[in-house]
Parts: C-alpha cells; structure tokens; sequence
C-alpha cells in the first residue's frame, strides 16, 4: 500500500511470494490449521485430540474389548517351502518327476515362467520325512524339530493366499495390504489405532538377521501416510542399538535437557498455531530419544537372563542372531512395546549354490527353529502368551514343480503357503485349511492375506473396517476394501 491510501499491486505480489502455504494456514483468520488437524484426528473429542498431540503413541481403547495385547511377527523373508516343512503330500511324493498336468498352469502366475517354458515342469516331491506329533497330530518335518514340540500350543494355516509373485511387492503387500510403496505397515495401522503401552520405547520395533539385506528394505516397516510417529524403529542387536543414541562426549545430560526442552518449547507453539501432527510426532520423537538412552541399553542388556532361558533361545551371549532377536521380542513386549517385527532372510530356495532345497534349507531352519519353539515356551511360562499374538511366516509359498536349475529348487507359489499363530485368542492344536493332493491350490477356507490382516487387527481389538485414515481424498485402511476376520482361529 502506498502512502497516499492507494495498493501497489508490485508491492503486495512481492509480499505474497515470500509466504509459504503453512503461513498462509497459520494465519488466515478461519482456523484452518485447527480444522485440519480436528480433521486428521476424526471423531475425536478435544480432550482425546490434546491427549493425541501430546503424545501420539498414548494408549488408546479399541472398538471392542482385546484379546491380543502385544503382536510379534517372525517373519521368514524369502517365502518357506511349506511343501517341505508342514504341508505333507504323499501323493506328490507318489508322482515325482512326472510332467505336473496342464490344467494345473492354466490361468496361473509364477516368478521366473521362462523357466517353465524351457520344458514341461515336473512334480518335485520333498526329500524329507514327515511325522504327526503333539495330541492334535499336526504334520510337521523333520526340518523343525523343536517346532514339533509346540504343535499343542499353535494354530497351523495352510491356505494362505496372496497377489503378488515377487518379492519385494510380495513382502510389501504381507506388510501393509498394498503391493505399492508408501504405503502404512501394519504395526503402524496398530500403534495408529490403539497407541503402545510403552514410554520409553517405541510402539513398532523391527529386529533383522540373516545373511542378505531385505527386500523392499524400509518400505516394509514405513508409516507411509500415517503421521511418523508410527513407522518402524529398526533395532541393531551390536554396540548402539540405534544409531546416535548416545550423548556425545562432553555434553551433559542437564546441557542435552535445556536443549530439549527449548526445541519442544518451539515446536509446541507452532503446533498451538497450526495443528500439523507431524509437530506432534517431532516433539513425541525427541523426547522418546532422550528417554532411550536409558531404556534401550538396559533392553539389550541380557545379563539379568537365567543361563537356562539363554540356552533354551539358543542364544550365545554377545552374537547377534535370530535367537538374540526372539529374546529381544520378548523382552520388548514386556515393557510395554505394542508390535514387534523379527525378521530372518535367506528363504529364497529356488535352487543353486547358496539358496536350494538340498543342504541351505536345513541351515536356515536351524538358524530359527529352537528359538521361535522358545519363544512360545517362553511367553508361556510367563503368562504372557494369553496376551501376546506370535505370527510365523513369510511372504508366499512355493510351488509342487521344481526349477530347471543345478540343485533342487521350487518357484514362488501365490496360491498357498503355511503359516502359524500362537497365543493372543488363537486356537491352540489346530490346522485351518486343507490344499489339494498336490498341494497346489486352497479346497477347503482359503485365507487371503486381507482375512489374515483383518483377524490380526480383531484380535487387537479393532474392527478392520473403521480403522481408516484419509488421504487425498479417500479413507484408506490396512485391509484395502477386503478382508474378513477368520473366526475358525479365535478360541
């Protein structure tokens, strides 16, 4: 404006260019800053929505009462043979070698089909023995011998589907329910929805071993759309287990809190002004740091452990491992952390030098097999199983045929695959689900990977379908527009 009452058109152009969008939200006069996060926060109440900013993994009710607490998912990254571990076939075994029937390729999908353009695939029958075991009589190989002792207490799924044949969209969709990056991984769905029970740790730890990195990497733990306080914290089980956690040198801890507190002074008031969440995770985020510089030493410190509960994890003291990682779960899930993710690779058995069925399978079982059963015992004896939901599993499954390849091998198979739960309401020495003669499509209560997400969050005591969140535009949820609870598993 100019001095005689007049705009300058030049002068307001200039001042207009030097506001960014959040000034403009901040300070227009109708509050939109305020509406948005109302908007964000749903149906919640003023009260719920200033507890939510404070803290946005506070604990918070589920649509219905829980009978899951806490969730730990070991996740076998590669894709288990369930052919070779619990999905016994004698009529497979019967038809070995033979050209496996046309009718049975017709329509179907597979990772690497030039392989089986090359010639006729066959009918691969395993080269391991099976055997019933526990009271329910469940089948179980000669690969998992300590599994073969928990049978009693797990529920076995053999008919697990899923959409996608490759790995990395096939992890990522076991993970968040969409096949595309960026999307929110389920533990992020639960901390989203229920919040953790933990202050001093995060709500989504994820814990990684195994001799390959994973595919899709941090896709497979992310927030996506979801405010960041709920993606996956990565865990590394040697010298810090996040990195820069500890206070520099030099720098006192009353130093370090004036620093603090002074940031979260300033981020409060923009959070007063504008209403971003991601204010709130930013403030939630340094003071969840500051207090895991005590916490976090004392998780991974494991001295306080019986050298009984030690040996029965198969862990050995300062070696990072699967075993070190099941420990590690536990011990999270006792202090409160919401969602646990144990991941173990080298599942990937299609035949070869590093990766087939002949020798590298029985590595890898042995890598996990003592301490997933110890696992299970563990929280048992502990009383901890009733409330916590154990999931074991990988992406997909593998198929009847064998590969063309130097040593024995199968492809990723999409139809079915096996997994198990244990504990947190699911039925105790029981199989869902039976797969044909040659084990390769669902006959009886196929499970989709939306029904298995859908079960989980049930079981958390969230109702799949009101568990949304809007984003451009629309109400997205874990289970996409699918999904049904399995109410054959609940006790």
């Amino acid at each position: 404006m100019t001095h005689d009452g007049t705009i300058n058109p030049q002068s307001e152009q200039e001042a207009l260019l030097g506001v960014t969008r959040r000034h403009f939200f901040q300070q227009c006069g109708v509050g939109l800053g305020a509406y948005a996060l109302a908007n964000l926060l749903g149906s919640a109440t003023p009260a719920e929505a200033a507890v939510t900013a404070a803290n946005p993994l506070a604990p918070k009710p589920g649509h219905f009462p829980a009978r899951a607490k806490n969730v730990i998912f070991l996740f076998m990254a590669g894709g288990p043979s369930q052919l070779e571990l619990f999905d016994y076939k004698p009529k497979l075994q019967e038809l070995d070698g033979q050209v496996v029937p046309q009718s049975f390729m017709e329509g179907k999908r597979f990772a690497f089909m030039d392989t089986f353009l090359q010639e006729p695939p066959k009918l691969l029958g395993t080269r391991r023995k099976f055997a019933q075991h526990g009271q329910c009589g469940a089948w179980v190989s000669e690969c998992l011998p300590h599994t073969s002792k928990i049978v009693d207490d797990i529920s076995f799924i053999r008919t697990i589907a899923t959409d996608q044949p490759n790995h990395a969209p096939a992890k990522i969709f076991m993970n968040t329910g969409s096949a595309q990056f960026g999307s929110p991984a389920m533990g992020a769905w639960v901390t989203y929805g229920i919040g953790s029970e933990s202050n001093d740790l995060p709500g989504f730890v994820v814990l990684q071993s195994g001799e390959r990195g994973l595919r899709g990497g941090a896709a497979n733990w992310s927030n996506g759309f979801l405010p960041s306080a709920h993606q996956g914290v990565p865990f590394r089980n040697s010298g810090d287990p996040i990195l820069n956690l500890s206070t520099p040198e030099g720098y006192t801890a009353e130093r370090q809190r004036r620093v603090i507190d002074t940031v979260n002074a300033i981020n409060r008031d923009h959070l007063d002004a504008i209403g971003d969440p991601e204010i709130a995770a930013r403030i939630a985020s340094y003071e969840m740091a500051y207090r895991m510089q005590t916490s976090a030493p004392e998780l991974m410190d494991l001295s306080g452990e019986s050298p009984e509960t030690l040996a029965m994890y198969g862990v050995e003291p300062g070696k990072p491992s699967y075993a070190y990682n099941c420990i590690l779960a536990r011990r999270m899930i006792e202090r409160g952390v919401r969602f646990v993710q144990c991941y173990h690779t080298s599942w990937d058995h299609h035949g070869g030098n590093t990766e087939n069925l002949t020798n590298c399978l029985d590595e890898v079982c042995m890598d996990v097999d003592q301490a997933s059963a110890a696992l299970v015992k563990d929280l048992k004896q502990r009383g901890l199983l009733n409330d916590t939901l154990v999931i074991w599993g990988g992406e997909f499954g593998r198929t009847p045929m064998g590969e063309i390849r130097d040593t024995v091998g199968r492809n990723h198979h999409i139809e079915c695959t096996t997994m198990w739960m244990a504990g947190g309401g699911v039925k105790a020495g029981f199989t869902l689900g039976a797969t044909d003669e040659l084990g390769f499509s669902p006959i009886e209560d196929r499970v989709h990977v939306h029904d298995l997400h859908a079960t989980i969050l049930h079981l958390l005591g969230i109702e799949h379908t009101r568990l949304t969140y809007r984003f451009k535009g629309r109400d997205f949820r874990l289970t996409d527009v699918a999904g049904n609870v399995v109410d054959k598993l609940l006790v």
